[in-house]
């Protein structure tokens, strides 16, 4: 039974307007539906799929209020199209990223933080 796709991460953070807002210019997210749970939060998507969580950096909602079960995770990587666009987008907004050509691998990447220090890596898959 093997896992077969990413559902989504979830951003603990101090302010969630700020996050929504920076997820929402950088990277085009648009905040949308999300269930009327006891807790606040937002779901961004990325086209039909809420793929970010936002919730509040006072609990670890997937582990309870004490947040110990919960620890840090390296990056997030998404796919986009549109290299010289989006990198051009970036220096636009102010954005410090590290670019990279993946030596052997058809594929540049654009590594970033959110206001949370949470990595973001966006792969460009590159044709032959």
């Amino acid at each position: 039974m093997p896992v077969t796709e990413l559902n989504h991460v979830t951003v603990r953070c101090k302010d969630m307007d700020e996050t929504r807002d920076f997820y929402i210019k950088v990277l085009g997210f648009y905040a949308g539906p999300r269930p009327p749970l006891s807790f606040p939060g937002y779901w961004l998507y990325c086209g039909p799929q809420p793929v970010v969580h936002l919730v509040p950096d006072s609990g670890a909602i997937g582990a309870g209020p004490d947040g110990e079960d919960t620890g840090n995770f390296d990056h997030v990587a998404f796919l986009a199209g549109d290299y010289d666009g989006m990198s051009r987008h970036f220096d636009e907004c102010g954005i410090k990223y590290t670019a990279r050509d993946v030596p052997g691998a058809m594929v540049r990447q654009i590594f970033f933080t959110d206001p949370n220090k949470v990595m973001i890596e966006i792969n460009f898959p590159r044709t032959a």
